[in-house]
């Protein structure tokens, strides 16, 4: 089953926290492991791949850091995911544009396979980094305000 490593779930939680400060400027990788609880030498091992795909970009210097190549509302799960953790497709054959499998043609349960890749994709493409920023925002509110009367 699709399962999502540290990695992928460390780029969403660093895109969002870039989605927070969006309006500050660049942010310093070490500001943001600090706030994320990871290590230095892990975050910048992801942030070479956000950056790798154009998901983010770098400034050096004094006030350098990071930031957000667009707005928070057009960037999917998917991307920053696919970005991390590469090919999110639950079986091999469907891991290239050109499924290769000889028995392609024959494989009962190829289009169980292709509707699963399909939800899940829909599904992760669906959310925005807006979104979970904004969900975010709620329940760190949500937990301020009215601990007992949230979700």
């Amino acid at each position: 089953m699709l399962k999502i490593s540290t990695k992928g779930r460390y780029a969403l939680r660093i895109m969002i926290d870039l989605a927070h400060h969006v309006n500050d400027g660049p942010v310093s990788l070490r500001a943001v492991a600090e706030r994320q609880d990871v290590t230095l030498k892990y975050m910048e091992s992801i942030m070479s791949l956000l950056l790798k795909e154009e998901l983010v970009m770098s400034s050096r210097g004094k006030s350098g850091g990071y930031k957000l190549t667009r707005d928070p509302k057009d960037y999917t799960v998917y991307e920053i995911l696919h970005a991390a953790e590469g090919n999110l497709a639950p079986v091999h054959c469907l891991a290239t544009s050109i499924n290769d499998c000889p028995k392609k043609d024959v494989c009962p349960t190829l289009p169980m396979w292709n509707e699963l890749y399909d939800l899940v994709k829909n599904f992760m493409q669906s959310y925005t980094l807006d979104r979970l920023e904004r969900e975010e925002l709620e329940s760190l509110a949500c937990d301020v305000k009215k601990p007992k009367k949230c979700k």
